[in-house]
């Protein structure tokens, strides 16, 4: 059920030190392998149209530091990132839904290797308050599944005893603090 007042009003920038979008994927069948991005851009857009979000992350700056032929792997491999050619992670929102209690639905295409796909994103959101410096803060944080093959990532190895290295479902979280420009 969408808020009676539109809370946002005007333009906002994410804070990068305040913000992140993160992926956890299964590793092992054991384990839950977690990485981010470290170079993340948002800005989200009140105005009496409604509100729209987009977000961008350079595949370079992922957080797998370590081994380096694991991460050029990751990051510039065809069954990867393949940031060569690829170098930026886009969403575009199509809808975003604001809930009562702080509940946030923001429907969009997120385009991974140039190839975009519908999603849908849930979390919560909060309103706008003033921080000791006058600067209007928000937040956001959301959540998504999905299956890594709809963006053709499909590198996979078995186990010995069955099953797969790598899991095809991945979590994304992303949580931005977001500023006012005005």
């Amino acid at each position: 059920m969408p808020v009676a007042t539109q809370p946002f009003t005007g333009t906002f920038i994410a804070d990068p030190n305040h913000s992140s979008f993160m992926f956890a994927v299964k590793h092992m069948k054991v384990s839950t392998f977690r990485a981010a991005f470290r170079d993340v851009e948002a800005r989200l857009v009140g105005d009496d149209a409604g509100l729209s979000l987009e977000g961008r992350a350079r595949a370079e700056s992922i957080t797998i530091d370590n081994p380096p032929e694991f991460r050029e792997h990751v990051v510039n491999g065809e069954d990867f990132f393949d940031a060569g050619n690829h170098p930026e992670i886009v969403f575009r929102s199509s809808l975003i839904d604001l809930g009562d209690g702080g509940r946030a639905r923001v429907d969009g295409e997120l385009e991974i290797k140039g190839i975009a796909r519908p999603l849908t994103a849930t979390g919560s959101y909060e309103p706008p308050v003033e921080d000791p410096q006058g600067l209007t803060r928000t937040a956001l944080e959301l959540k998504a599944n999905v299956d890594r093959r709809e963006w053709g990532m499909g590198w996979q190895m078995p186990l010995p005893n069955g099953g797969d290295v790598l899991g095809y479902d991945v979590e994304l979280t992303v949580q931005l603090e977001l500023i006012s420009e005005g």
